[in-house]
C-alpha cells in the first residue's frame, strides 16, 4: 500500500537555563525592560535583547496583551467540540480562518477538533455555529458554554 510522505513534527527547541529564565521574566510581566531582565538573569541589556529576538524569530514565544473578553463586551465564551469526516488538518485550517475562533486543536478521543470561541452574545454564537457547521466535512458539534473562568495561565514550558 503506497502512502504519501510522512510529515514529522518540528524538533523541540532546546533552551538553556538563561533563555528559560528570560521567558519566565516575560511571563510575569511582558513589559519588563531588557535591563531589568538582564539584572535578574545575569546578562547585559544587549544580550537579553538578542536572546529575546531569537526566541521571537524562532517562534518559541510571542509577547502579546492578554485581555479579559468580558470587559471588552464579549459576553459569551465557549469551547466547541467538532466531529468531522475527511482531512482533519484541512478542516482545522478552514475553521482557523474564522476570526472569532481563537483556538483550534486536533484531538484524539470522542471529538476530532476543539475550538475556543469568544463572541458578543448568544445570537453571535449562533451565527458562528452556523458558519462552523457549513464547513464541508463537519458532521456535528457540541458546545460547552463557559459559566465562570477559574484559572487561565500562560506560564508553562520552562521547567
Amino acid at each position: 500500500m503506497a502512502h504519501g510522505p510522512r510529515v514529522l513534527p518540528a524538533p523541540a527547541v532546546v533552551l538553556d537555563e538563561i533563555s528559560k529564565r528570560i521567558i519566565e521574566q516575560l511571563q510575569q510581566d511582558g513589559r519588563r525592560s531588557y535591563a531589568a531582565i538582564g539584572k535578574a538573569v545575569g546578562l547585559s541589556e544587549a544580550a537579553v535583547r538578542q536572546r529575546v529576538q531569537r526566541l521571537l524569530d524562532g517562534g518559541v514565544m510571542q509577547i502579546v496583551a492578554v485581555t479579559d473578553p468580558l470587559t471588552l463586551g464579549f459576553r459569551r465564551q465557549t469551547m466547541i467540540a467538532v466531529k468531522c469526516d475527511g482531512d482533519l488538518e484541512k478542516v482545522a485550517d478552514q475553521l482557523a480562518d474564522i476570526d472569532e475562533i481563537d483556538y483550534v486543536v486536533i484531538t484524539a478521543g470522542s471529538f476530532d477538533l476543539l475550538l475556543e470561541v469568544v463572541c458578543e452574545d448568544d445570537n453571535h454564537l449562533l451565527e458562528i455555529l452556523s458558519r462552523i457547521r457549513a464547513v464541508p466535512s463537519v458532521t456535528s458539534t457540541e458546545t460547552f458554554v463557559y459559566l465562570k473562568l477559574r484559572k487561565q495561565t500562560y506560564s508553562w514550558g520552562t521547567r
